[in-house]
């Protein structure tokens, strides 16, 4: 298998870049450019890319592309299938972005209206628009579950996969943010095995965390790295193995370089742990 991460270091050349991958143990990579780069800038980190077997898992977008702002919206589109159309051309597994919101405080907050079948109908087609712009040829557009917006479970997704009905669009696998109450905290383990279970066919790239469950009023859910939580990553990364020795898994969300070094290192002893042999 295939683990990466951020770097949370500034490079300036992909001689640089790849450095700091290669001394992260990192054999996948987010995108270490934008669509902002020139000819040129693409093709020198893509061959630095390739010369040091280095996957491109991510090219990601994070913007929200059903705000209710129009000018909002339709920069975020814009970007959205610029990103796509990166990612096709870097050959990376996938572009990934969150469906959206129509919350007016975040980017990718809460809202009741999140949960409208109005809402649905325009995430549906914003997801074929750019798709259908973009008509990649050599990676899918994807979509990170988040807690409060769909998809917020497996059948969900499957469901929008379904309904948006292209043969580009994909699955981005993100567990843990799913694990957003109680009963599936609970049974987390089992949860994450449903995912894969239902998902598989459609994962093209991952995001590894950790979770655990304050004892507190009413419900407090808190992501943290692998290692410091209660799932089980002996069980997780068999799964992640069956998708394909070049599935990448990217721990995330980590404050610098060392502790990006820290997760990447405990999720590649957990593999290595039971059997399973992790590139780089």
């Amino acid at each position: 298998m295939r683990i990466g991460g951020g770097i949370e270091k500034a490079y300036h050349n992909p001689e640089e870049w790849v450095s700091y991958a290669k001394d992260l143990r990192y054999s996948a990579v987010l995108c270490p450019i934008d669509s902002s780069s020139d000819t040129a800038t693409r093709k020198e980190y893509l061959k630095a890319a390739k010369a040091a077997d280095l996957l491109i898992g991510e090219v990601g977008v994070w913007r929200n592309c059903l705000s209710k702002d129009d000018k909002v919206r339709k920069d975020a589109m814009d970007y959205a299938k610029a990103q796509l159309a990166l990612a096709d051309e870097m050959g990376a597994n996938c572009c990934v972005n969150i469906i959206g919101s129509h919350s007016e405080t975040a980017w990718d907050g809460f809202s009741e209206e999140n949960y409208t079948e109005e809402f649905y109908a325009l995430a549906v087609d914003s997801v074929r628009e750019i798709i259908d712009a973009v008509k990649p040829k050599r990676t899918y557009y994807s979509i990170e579950p988040m807690p409060w917006v769909l998809p917020d479970s497996p059948c969900n997704y499957l469901k929008l996969i379904k309904d948006v009905g292209r043969n580009a669009f994909a699955v981005h696998l993100d567990f843990v943010n799913m694990i957003n109450c109680p009963d599936r905290y609970c049974h987390r383990n089992e949860f994450v095995k449903y995912c894969f279970d239902l998902l598989g066919p459609y994962i093209k790239s991952i995001h590894g965390k950790d979770v655990f469950m304050e004892q507190a009023y009413t419900t407090l859910i808190h992501e943290t790295m692998p290692g410091k939580g209660t799932l089980d990553y002996k069980l997780i990364l068999p799964l992640v193995e069956k998708l394909g020795k070049d599935t990448p898994l990217f721990v995330e969300h980590l404050p610098d370089y060392e502790t990006y070094r820290q997760a990447a290192a405990y999720v590649r002893g957990q593999a290595e742990s039971v059997g399973i042999v992790v590139k780089g």
